[in-house]
């Protein structure tokens, strides 16, 4: 089993962070979007990995190969951003015949990995949803087996929602769909996407049945984002690398500091993830998360992410400021 993680997209909900940091690689609740992915597979038996990337994908293949040596992981590059579908055809060599799954590189789930990997024939994982008219969906019949998947339906006639979870035993048949509707759909929309690709699956005889996800965490935006690590915080409880060094601080649990922070006569929490190496001094930050080498003195912030070697001064604000960059709020 190859496990697919397509991460080339630019990211632009979460600009200005991902003009410097991929959106795979930011920051929530004290590890990488990427990595809770990668984690998670690894734990219930993946070896081999292939990341789709593509704009800063040198920062993803280098944190990669970096954090995980003992897995097979191949990079491959999507040079021009055609879509998720033209995105996984791009990995047929690599994949050959074998079963994959594919995993999206901005969404986390909670689910039965081990039972998704052990289950006969392909699985597409489904969520319910309020309004599915922003998301792919699944029709089923009454033995539970997809008879056609429309992706944002005008009138949808069900609430089964893909949330970017796909088991696919049939990949030479997933590669010949996408083959066959690539030119079209290029052409005329710009880009091949996944949904159609499986729909023609369906069509030519393919069997998918559907598993439910416990909970499904949207990373797309600074909202769902911020969201989505106070939940996780919530559920792991965060980690705390040197509490007892922080001079003069209050901690309101959960929060998550990395390795080689310094903070001082500041309140952080809850809800807080801060990257390594960063300053904070006479600081108040709740329900936000803040990257790495970042220096904040004399401000209040909350529900805000912070990116990178940033530096802040100043007093209450709430933010959304990407990497390198210097802000006097005095």
């Amino acid at each position: 089993m190859k496990a697919i993680i397509p991460v080339a997209g630019a990211g632009t909900k979460l600009r200005a962070h991902t003009y410097t940091q991929p959106k795979a690689l930011i920051p929530l609740a004290g590890k990488t979007i990427l990595s809770i992915i990668i984690d998670q597979l690894a734990e219930a038996g993946v070896k081999d990995f292939i990341i789709v990337v593509g704009y800063l994908g040198d920062k993803i293949m280098d944190y990669a190969k970096a954090k995980y040596p003992d897995l097979n992981i191949t990079i491959i590059y999507q040079n021009e951003r055609k879509g998720l579908g033209h995105a996984i055809y791009l990995c047929k060599e690599v994949v050959g015949e074998d079963e994959v799954l594919i995993a999206l590189g901005d969404t986390i789930c909670e689910f039965n990995v081990e039972s998704l990997l052990q289950s006969t024939g392909s699985v597409l994982c489904v969520k319910k949803v309020d309004d599915p008219r922003d998301f792919g969906v699944a029709e089923t019949d009454e033995n539970g087996h997809v008879t056609k998947l429309v992706e944002k339906p005008q009138i949808p006639r069900t609430n089964s929602a893909l949330v970017g979870i796909y088991k696919i035993a049939e990949t030479e048949l997933l590669f010949k769909c996408i083959e066959q509707l690539m030119p079209k759909a290029i052409a005329d929309e710009g880009e091949m996407g996944l949904t159609p690709a499986l729909d023609c699956m369906v069509n030519g005889g393919a069997s998918f049945t559907t598993m439910k996800v416990a909970n499904w965490f949207d990373c797309g935006k600074k909202e769902t984002l911020l969201e989505s690590n106070a939940t996780l915080l919530k559920k792991w409880g965060g980690e705390i690398s040197n509490a007892e060094g922080y001079e003069n601080t209050i901690i309101i649990p959960p929060v998550s500091i990395a390795p080689g922070c310094e903070i001082h006569n500041s309140v952080i929490g809850p809800n807080v993830t801060i990257g390594e190496k960063s300053i904070i001094s006479y600081s108040v930050v709740k329900e936000s998360i803040i990257g790495s080498f970042t220096k904040l003195y004399d401000v209040v912030l909350h529900d805000s992410l912070i990116g990178s070697d940033t530096v802040i001064k100043g007093e209450t604000r709430t933010l959304n400021i990407g990497d390198n960059t210097e802000i006097d709020l005095g």
